[in-house]
């Protein structure tokens, strides 16, 4: 018997929104669209419209961009606050859940044909070891996952909101350009979308939009593009090689998100992102034995949101 089941990966830039069905063969994606999510006031109306008129799903479970404790959330980049519970009230759900967007990434991971998963570094993994996932878009967002005695949990964090840590002269005239303008650097106000856009602003262009800057560096038509580009892999692998080092990840690190995707589709061109995650002095050798992913699969957070969504029913 099949059960319906709604899933969602909500971002400060785009909404993705699943029907699916559960049964003996698994999850089976029906029906999926995708919304900008600053041309609407929250999920409800977007929720409006894609359920209009169909059949009400039994669970749903929602991965969002920020912090949660599961039943409310308030987006960090979305002027948008949910409730589990008015939403169940609302559409007539049974079950709803909110869950941090890059936890759902992680319980994703298993879902992902081998595919749209691209080794950048092979290194020698360890079974059952600690694992962290990390993706910029809008912001940067990072889970770790490790192994319980029966099964991989996942841990939600805020890693992306750590503080930025300049390991090159470039680098720390950059932070101190931003300093002046925030009065605090994160890592995030430097690996994200906007991030490369003040990047680019920061060595004199004046690129409008994270896409341009990246289509001009990919093209070669713009040089600062290329340099911004390069400084951004250098700040994003020495951020993911120093969450490697503090989660000892042995079982592996995961990039996710739509940028790296785009900005590395086949894994050429990484050679900055990972030496910098290896440049880590003493703990070079420890560095470059964890292997590292690119995981070019668009639909991770929603695929992980559905297995969310699924597990809800069973345990509801």
């Amino acid at each position: 018997m099949n059960t319906l089941l709604l899933g969602g990966d909500i971002g400060g830039t785009k909404t993705l929104l699943a029907l699916a069905s559960v049964g003996g063969a698994g999850i089976a994606i029906l029906h999926e669209q995708r919304y900008a999510s600053c041309e609407h006031e929250g999920l409800a109306p977007l929720l409006d419209d894609f359920l209009a008129g169909g059949p009400i799903p039994a669970a749903a479970c929602f991965g969002v961009a920020g912090p949660t404790d599961g039943q409310t959330a308030d987006l960090t980049y979305l002027p948008w606050r949910l409730s589990a519970s008015a939403l169940e009230r609302r559409f007539g759900i049974r079950h709803v859940g909110l869950v941090n967007d890059f936890a759902a990434a992680a319980h994703g991971l298993p879902l992902v044909a081998p595919q749209h998963v691209v080794p950048l570094q092979a290194g020698q993994p360890l079974a059952r070891a600690p694992r962290v996932i990390l993706g910029a878009g809008t912001g940067l967002g990072v889970a770790g996952m490790v192994w319980n005695g029966e099964r991989s949990q996942v841990i939600p964090g805020e890693g992306g909101h750590m503080g930025f840590s300049p390991q090159t002269p470039e680098q720390l005239k950059l932070a101190e350009a931003l300093l002046a303008q925030t009065g605090r650097v994160s890592v995030e106000d430097v690996v994200s979308g906007p991030g490369l856009v003040r990047i680019h602003r920061f060595l004199g262009g004046r690129a409008d939009s994270p896409a341009s800057v990246g289509a001009a560096a990919l093209d070669g038509s713009d040089p600062l593009a290329r340099r911004a580009l390069g400084l951004w892999l250098e700040a994003y692998g020495a951020f993911a090689g120093d969450l490697a080092l503090q989660w000892l990840a042995q079982g592996g690190v995961y990039l996710a998100g739509g940028m790296a995707a785009k900005l590395l589709p086949d894994g050429a061109g990484a050679a900055p992102f990972v030496a910098a995650f290896n440049a880590k002095r003493e703990h070079r050798p420890l560095a470059e034995a964890m292997p590292i992913h690119l995981v070019t699969e668009e639909r991770l957070g929603l695929l992980g949101a559905l297995a969310l969504a699924a597990a809800r029913l069973q345990t509801g």
